[in-house]
């Protein structure tokens, strides 16, 4: 779906979490930066995911990590996400979708035979630099921190 790959600069995103914080990938330099893209906020499979992070979040910040989710739902929707399951991470509210674009993780989807238009589950590990380190397509949510931290 994305064409971003290895190597690539990561596009300079801006956009604002679900307390109106505004977070660029600027912010992030010197660090290695796991920006997750998920469909929607407390649905099954994203809940097992984002909570797979949370309970490695001390090793992704011993690793020197920070996290980043990422969905189109409204500010509203993501603060209730991050209160109800305590997430120590920040999570963009990107209902103009300017961040999902800027990845090209919005597309055409098939679920139970119905086709539209949605966030494709991917998650970019980017380097201190601001290059993509790695792009993880093929996602696996109860063990999505395993896939990052190898």
């Amino acid at each position: 779906m994305t064409t971003l790959q290895k190597g690539d600069k990561a596009p300079n995103f801006s956009g604002k979490d679900q307390d109106g914080n505004l977070h660029s990938l600027a912010d992030y330099k010197g660090k290695k930066l796991v920006v997750f893209f998920y469909p929607k906020a407390n649905t099954p499979g994203c809940t097992t995911e984002a909570c797979d992070l949370r309970d490695n979040f001390e090793r992704f910040k011993a690793n020197n990590y920070a996290l980043l989710g990422v969905s189109a739902d409204s500010a509203k929707a993501q603060g209730k996400f991050k209160d109800k399951y305590n997430f120590p991470f920040p999570l963009l509210a990107d209902e103009e979708k300017s961040v999902i674009q800027a990845f090209g993780v919005w597309g055409p989807k098939k679920f139970m035979g119905r086709e539209y238009d949605g966030i494709h589950r991917t998650t970019f590990v980017i380097d201190e630099n601001g290059i993509i380190d790695e792009v993880i397509t093929e996602v696996k949510t109860k063990e999505h921190a395993s896939q990052i931290l190898k």
